[in-house]
Order: C-alpha cells, then structure tokens, then sequence
C-alpha cells in the first residue's frame, strides 16, 4: 500500500475536501445502518489510515448525525444536498469515505461485502468478493 491523495465533493458542490493517507480496506457494509443513511442496499467505504482530511471549501456546511445508541456511527453530510462526507473520528488517525463522493477513482478496488447477514433481501449480491456475516477479518 502507499500513500494517495484523493479529492472528493458532496453532490451540489459546496462541500469540497483532500484526503492524503494509504487506503487500507474497501468494503460494500449491508448493514442496517449503513442502508439506512444511504437509501441503497449497502454503503461502499474506505477506509483510510493514517489520513488526514483537509476540507477545501464548504466545511461550514458540513453536518453529522451520530446515531444516539452506536458506538461508533456516525454519518457526516452536506447541509445543502445531504450528500454523504467523509468523516475522521476524534483524536484518530483513520478517516471513513464514502465511495461516491470521489472526484477520483479509488487506489484500491471493493475487497469484501461485510455484515451480510443484514443484506436485504433485494439488495445486490453475486459477485467474487468474500462474503462476511459481520465484519471482516484484519
């Protein structure tokens, strides 16, 4: 693995960010949440670690939403359009990106479909990725 830079934006625009670090894991989570915050059958993330996120306009419009109950859920948005943002929990090294919201394509491709035991029934399926019912493995 090595180190990238990957630029990104939420959907209207206004919300631009850089994130420099080395891509570790990108899995396609089914969980409930997950298909909750995206309204779509799993959410496509990487995972990046050591990163460090610099928003490069529009950090004022950005917005979270932690879920009261999770641990660690959190889903980080624009204010604007609602698109999903990346998102660096406090005090980490490690910064959670929402696939979509590149501007660039990914250094790495999807490695794992992950919480599949909570894949909806009409959610896609029938690729090659390794199939986890909860998390993957590290």
């Amino acid at each position: 693995m090595s180190t990238s830079v990957m630029t990104g934006s939420c959907l209207c625009g206004a919300v631009k960010y850089e994130i420099t670090g080395e891509a570790t894991r990108f899995y396609h989570c089914h969980c409930q949440r997950c298909r909750k915050a995206t309204g779509t059958g799993h959410a496509s993330n990487l995972i990046v670690q050591p990163a460090t996120l610099r928003w490069q306009s529009g950090e004022d419009h950005v917005r979270s939403f932690k879920v009261p109950e999770a641990q660690r859920f959190t889903n980080q948005f624009c204010a604007h359009c609602g698109a999903r943002l990346p998102r660096q929990p406090q005090g980490s090294d490690r910064v959670v990106l929402p696939a979509g919201s590149l501007d660039v394509d990914p250094p790495i491709a999807p490695q794992a479909r992950i919480f599949a035991s909570a894949r909806a029934s009409w959610s896609c399926s029938g690729d090659d990725l390794p199939v986890y019912p909860e998390y993957a493995p590290t």
